[in-house]
């Protein structure tokens, strides 16, 4: 019976999930437009909100534990879309987008990450399931993506978009100018691509390589496949009001990186821990469960992250005060 009831709360919520991100498609491409802090203040607090309730739902009727999987999953997949951000800052720049035309980009991106992070799920449920070992392999590309987060600067993700721009405009014509949001224009009677679509690639390429983070990080948190993808889309649904709200303040928050780092770094170490208590693995151990292997529970894993956004959040803040103070 319980089994029933969570398959139908599965289908509901995936269907007004759908529903909700299909309205916002809509209102972005009939009403293009800049939004106003106001604006994406009040859309970034509703979906959190509705994040917050989708939670206490899931508390109510299959239990504490499925909540705090989910509240878990849900700032750890946040925290790593707000690093997005700062390659999204570079690629809207780069191409000088017409902040008119962003919000239709941010949302090809949103729709984007959603569909491959998705594919990306099945996979990774499907290896779970028939692979335990994988979590070793999870944990140890965590911990190598955790010091790759703290030590690269940003000089490294503009020379990365650098490299992918000039391969994209070298094997594909593309106009000098934007005609709107089209990906196609005529210029001298010449159907030629625009900008858009290098903009669109590049969008595409970034949310496979933040797939390849979040996905395992959050598999370190729950194995449940539902969980998973509603964690993304509630994380993804305010990505483009935040890029919006936020705008340059993001190179503002210079300690988020490292608590970002923290997390996947957490998450790396627990799941290997996991791997070791699970251990089948012939070579190791012998392929006996490794016991003495510590397991790290949801709830200290959701005392962790909020911990690590919170203090990352607080000394970016403090750090931003004292330059500005000084530069006065």
């Amino acid at each position: 019976m319980a089994e029933n009831s969570y398959f139908w709360f599965e289908i509901i919520s995936m269907a007004l999930l759908t529903a909700i991100l299909m309205a916002d498609v809509l209102i972005i491409f009939k009403r293009p437009h800049i939004p106003s802090n106001r604006e994406s203040t009040i859309w970034i607090l509703a979906y959190a909100l509705l994040a917050v309730l989708f939670g206490l739902v899931i508390w109510q009727f299959f239990g504490q534990a499925k909540a705090t999987e989910f509240y878990a999953g849900w700032l750890t997949e946040y925290s790593l879309s707000i690093d997005n951000l700062f390659v999204f800052v570079i690629i809207m720049s780069r191409f000088s987008v017409p902040k008119k035309y962003q919000q239709e980009v941010l949302m090809v991106g949103v729709v984007l990450a959603l569909v491959l992070r998705g594919i990306f799920i099945v996979i990774g449920a499907a290896l779970i399931e028939s692979f335990s070992a994988i979590f070793y392999l999870f944990g140890a590309f965590l911990l190598y993506t955790a010091w790759h987060q703290a030590f690269r600067s940003h000089g490294d993700e503009e020379e990365s978009e650098s490299k992918l721009i000039l391969w994209l405009r070298n094997h594909i014509e593309v106009s000098k100018n934007f005609d709107g949001a089209k990906i196609r224009t005529k210029v001298d009677g010449k159907k030629l691509f625009t900008p858009m679509l290098v903009v669109f690639a590049a969008i595409a390429l970034t949310d496979v390589m933040f797939a390849f983070d979040s996905i395992p990080a959050i598999f370190g948190i729950t194995t449940d496949p539902f969980i998973v993808f509603t964690a993304n889309v509630f994380a993804l649904m305010g990505l483009r009001q935040l890029y919006f709200l936020l705008g340059d303040l993001v190179d503002k928050l210079e300690y988020l990186k490292y608590g970002i780092a923290f997390i996947l770094a957490f998450i790396g170490f627990k799941l290997v821990a996991h791997a070791m208590h699970v251990n089948e693995l012939p070579f190791v151990n012998g392929g006996k469960h490794i016991e003495w292997a510590p397991e790290i529970t949801t709830n200290m894993s959701l005392v962790v992250i909020v911990g690590a956004i919170a203090i990352s959040a607080v000394a970016s803040i403090i750090s931003a005060r004292i330059k500005a103070t000084k530069e006065v």
